[in-house]
């Protein structure tokens, strides 16, 4: 057996988090935004019950910020840090399931397709994974941990909105894609989706449109009212899951939700699965309780925890964009 990378419910040893430091990203939401993403820290850590919480923040400042705003026992780590979305700049863990041996892979970065580039973005992934002393493979090409989802098997599940985008690697086609990430993070099987969701500035990532519960079972978020902008994305979803075999879960979708006019890509689908706890974001719209609810039966002993996101959505992201995970050895 290869490297492969573990599906995000398997134990994990410590979870990174990024922390907000530039206000200019989050206009008119800096403050609510750090206390969201404070609570998603608190919450994960579910005073020592679920795992160890590693906050990255960029400066002292922002570090004496976070620690008025996490519960005691989060680690405060100092890493220059441009973006806090740690899923697509930190390192990715992977583990040998006959050795026991796990490995990290640091990918090539640059700014969601050149759109938000901010210093200390280059480099965190590298930073980051030279303090765990574990062995660590640099790739040259483009990838975000958010374009792709896992089960565990060697099953992804990505976008070709996405992983297809000239913005990252235009010398790169499906096929050597799939044949870089079989060597990266053992990829053995891949589920093309085609569209993200509407106004997502990364280019359709997966995980804020599907992401997997259980081996094999995909969850997908379903429309409940004529209004919903990604109606159509989420047929055509359900439609390339359902031809290549992967049983769907429905998850109701939180609708169309406005900021200054505008439909932000508001999505159940970027929880976190914590030791403990599955933390997911909720918007105040009718359908939190029912998602939080349709989730519960895929992950039993874990509480499913649901934490207003709408602060941390106006920068671009929500808990799974600004998390990575550690999972603990094998």
């Amino acid at each position: 057996m290869t490297f492969r990378m573990p599906a995000e419910w398997a134990p994990h040893d410590w979870t990174w988090i990024g922390f907000p430091t530039n206000p200019e990203e989050w206009p008119g939401a800096f403050d609510g935004a750090r206390r969201q993403i404070a609570d998603f820290a608190s919450a994960l850590h579910a005073d020592g019950k679920g795992e160890e919480v590693r906050l990255v923040v960029a400066n002292e400042a922002d570090a004496d910020a976070a620690r008025a705003l996490v519960a005691p026992g989060v680690t405060i780590a100092v890493h220059r840090l441009g973006d806090v979305w740690l899923r697509d700049t930190a390192p990715i863990a992977v583990l040998n399931g006959v050795t026991g041996e796990r490995a990290l892979v640091d990918f090539g970065f640059n700014g969601w397709g050149g759109k938000y580039q901010m210093p200390g973005d280059e480099d965190i992934g590298a930073r980051l994974a030279a303090t765990t002393g574990m062995a660590t493979a640099t790739q040259n090409w483009v990838f975000e941990g958010g374009a792709i989802d896992t089960d565990g098997t060697g099953l992804f599940v990505t976008t070709e909105q996405c992983l297809l985008n000239p913005n990252r690697n235009p010398d790169l086609d499906r096929g050597k894609i799939e044949t870089l990430l079989a060597g990266a993070l053992g990829l053995s099987d891949m589920l093309w989706l085609g569209d993200g969701l509407l106004n997502d500035h990364t280019d359709g990532h997966v995980d804020n449109l599907a992401r997997f519960v259980a081996p094999g079972k995909l969850a997908l978020p379903i429309a409940t009212t004529p209004d919903d902008p990604n109606t159509a994305i989420y047929a055509d979803a359900r439609a390339r899951a359902k031809a290549h075999g992967v049983d769907v879960v429905d998850i109701p979708s939180p609708g169309l939700v406005l900021v200054d006019g505008e439909a932000i890509p508001a999505s159940y689908m970027n929880f976190y699965v914590g030791n403990a706890a599955v933390i997911v974001p909720i918007y105040g719209q009718p359908n939190d309780q029912a998602a939080l609810d349709a989730f519960a039966p895929f992950f039993p002993g874990r509480q499913i925890v649901g934490l207003r996101s709408d602060a941390i959505l106006s920068g671009g992201g929500s808990f799974h964009c600004c998390s990575q995970q550690m999972p603990s050895l094998v």
